[in-house]
């Protein structure tokens, strides 16, 4: 999948090199961003129940 995108993107291959970091870094950010949030709603992993047991 990465080497079909890699072969599609445009101009030699220091242009589809730094085109493909661009967009490495722009999935990177709209994950921290946005799914990364909204993620951590749905999940319990920051319910703790350690105070309840010990008092």
């Amino acid at each position: 999948m990465y080497a079909w995108i890699f072969r599609h993107l445009p101009g030699p291959l220091w242009v589809r090199i730094l085109t493909a970091i661009a967009l490495l870094a722009g999935a990177l950010v709209l994950m921290v961003r946005y799914l990364f949030p909204w993620l951590s709603d749905l999940t319990t992993f920051t319910d703790t129940t350690i105070g309840l047991l010990l008092t």
